[in-house]
């Protein structure tokens, strides 16, 4: 199984979270609004295509919109594989915390 990155976990977290209404700038816009991180939109649409070439994401073109000047949005939700990788990168972090005596750590 392939592994994710710090910024692919949360951007599968923000699909995650927007459900059937996750789209590129509903996503980077989730991910500043939880995370207070501004990244640029090409930093999220390349992450966002990663994902989906790794197979963790599948996206599917809707409909028209006057609100976009007649362009469709590209709507993404998890695969099964990119739900398993998260929950595997999220387990191991998990356990690298665990334990951890360090004051500034217990914080975590």
């Amino acid at each position: 199984m392939s592994s994710v990155g710090e910024l692919e976990v949360l951007l599968l977290l923000s699909v995650l979270r927007l459900g059937d209404e996750a789209y590129g700038v509903a996503v980077r816009d989730e991910l500043e609004r939880r995370t207070g991180r501004r990244l640029s939109r090409g930093a999220v649409y390349a992450t966002l295509r990663r994902l989906e070439s790794k197979g963790f994401l599948v996206s599917e073109i809707g409909e028209p919109t006057p609100e976009r000047g007649g362009r469709a949005k590209r709507f993404l939700s998890p695969s099964a594989a990119g739900l398993e990788a998260l929950q595997s990168s999220l387990r191991d972090l998990d356990r690298m915390r665990e334990g951890l005596s360090d004051p500034a750590v217990e914080k975590l």
